[in-house]
């Protein structure tokens, strides 16, 4: 059993196959190993490194050693005999390969196919080099049926005349070159002005948009406006329409009472009305009148008004004395004489009015005339004092002074436009 023992000595360099060597190996004679010695080729451009580099995977050359302490080492472990016999063997098949690997590029030992593998590559490097050679051959041919051979004066100027032409290309390259750092100069520039254009586009799209909202916010406004406008206008016709004077002084009567802006002027003992609503009524009469005097431009003679509300008094030109245009009723009413006397004087300043406008129009005429305190109607007068005189007389003789004053304003509102203008000169 001991003679079929099979020494694996070597792994391949390139797959690390485990080799059995031929038994031929095993000795060596030293004209053989001179041999081996020589180079494998001649010619230095054949570079079988770049091929060899293409092994998928490259190991680096075993050694023998007999240490054990390298890398593939042995430790030889028998009889003296046999390890004698084997360490001859490696130290001759060591020898061998090293001499293989020296004289070339490629690390051996090689197994079958990794050997196979690399004639492939030496024969396509051979036929590579012999295309090359084909080619270089016609080239040499070809040169050698040419008989018209340049002169050296014509290759001597064509050589002056091409290094003109490159220096005048690398004067050409030079100028360009400079041209190209201007351009790129100006090329920044520009990329410079595009940015700041840029930032004032986004700066324009911003305000136009905030001027966008601002415009539509002023459109709708303006809408709002239009639509107040319009109503204003309608409004505003409406009030042209409109007496003044009717709609601040309404006159018009409350059974037997006449009536101012709904205050009763005037008292009944079946329908007694408070003190405080006939002053008040005389205030408003009294601000009537001196309305419709100043529109007409009326200055009464003797007396002046004074409206104030609930105490309105009228005042006597040139005696520096004030008559109380209201009362407060009771037993001292009866002896106060200066309620009477102020009555007495609206009704003057009434009458002054009256005929002022019927002197200013022929057509127009009052319905009840006035003379000395009294109102007339037809065979009957009225007495505009309370002393001396009933309740439903006093009271009948104001309703017809509100009467009066009511056509008044009617025809004083008649000779005005909507402006406010006079259409007819009251004063002439």
């Amino acid at each position: 059993m001991a003679e079929d023992k099979v020494y694996i000595s070597f792994t391949c360099q390139r797959c690390s196959q485990p080799l059995i060597l031929d038994e031929t190996l095993n000795y060596l004679s030293e004209h053989v190993l001179a041999e081996l010695n020589l180079p494998i080729h001649s010619n230095p451009e054949v570079d079988l490194e770049s091929q060899a580099n293409s092994f998928d995977n490259y190991i680096h050359p075993c050694r023998l050693s007999d240490s054990g302490n390298g890398v593939n080492g042995f430790m030889m472990i028998s009889d003296e005999n046999e390890s004698e016999l084997l360490s001859h063997k490696y130290k001759v098949h060591t020898a061998l390969f090293d001499t293989i690997s020296g004289n070339s590029n490629i690390d051996h030992p090689l197994c079958d196919e990794c050997t196979d593998y690399m004639i492939e590559l030496l024969d396509q490097q051979l036929q590579i080099a012999q295309n090359d050679y084909d080619d270089y051959q016609k080239y040499y041919n070809k040169l050698l049926n040419e008989t018209n051979e340049p002169k050296l004066s014509d290759l001597e100027k064509e050589l002056q005349e091409l290094t003109a032409e490159e220096s005048r290309y690398l004067e050409e390259l030079e100028v360009l070159q400079k041209e190209e750092i201007e351009m790129k100069k100006a090329i920044t520039f520009q990329e410079d002005i595009a940015k700041l254009l840029s930032q004032d586009e986004t700066k324009y799209h911003k305000e136009h948009t905030k001027y966008r909202v601002d415009l539509m916010h002023i459109e709708e406004e303006a809408r709002s406006l239009h639509c107040q406008i319009y109503h204003i206008d309608k409004h505003l016709e409406k009030l042209k329409k409109t007496n003044v004077f009717n709609a601040t002084f309404h006159i018009w009567h409350k059974g037997h009472f006449g009536t101012i802006n709904n205050f009763c002027l005037g008292r009944l003992p079946s329908a007694p009305v408070a003190w405080s609503e006939i002053n008040a009524a005389w205030g408003q009469t009294a601000l009537l009148l001196s309305a419709l005097a100043r529109k007409i431009n009326l200055t009464f003679e003797r007396y002046r008004l004074v409206p104030f509300g609930n105490h309105s008094r009228i005042e006597v030109i040139g005696e520096q004395k004030e008559l109380p245009l209201y009362g407060s009723g009771g037993v001292r009413f009866l002896w106060d004489t200066k309620f009477d006397s102020a009555m007495a004087a609206f009704l003057d300043c009434l009458q002054q009015f009256q005929e002022k406008v019927e002197k200013g129009s022929k057509t127009f005429c009052f319905p009840y005339k006035t003379c000395k305190g009294k109102i007339e109607d037809k065979d009957m007068s009225y007495s505009i004092k309370i002393q001396l005189n009933s309740e439903e007389q006093w009271t009948k003789a104001l309703k017809f002074m509100l009467t009066n004053l009511k056509w008044g304003l009617a025809f004083v509102s008649s000779q005005f436009n909507s402006d406010g203008e006079e259409i007819v000169n009251i004063d002439h």
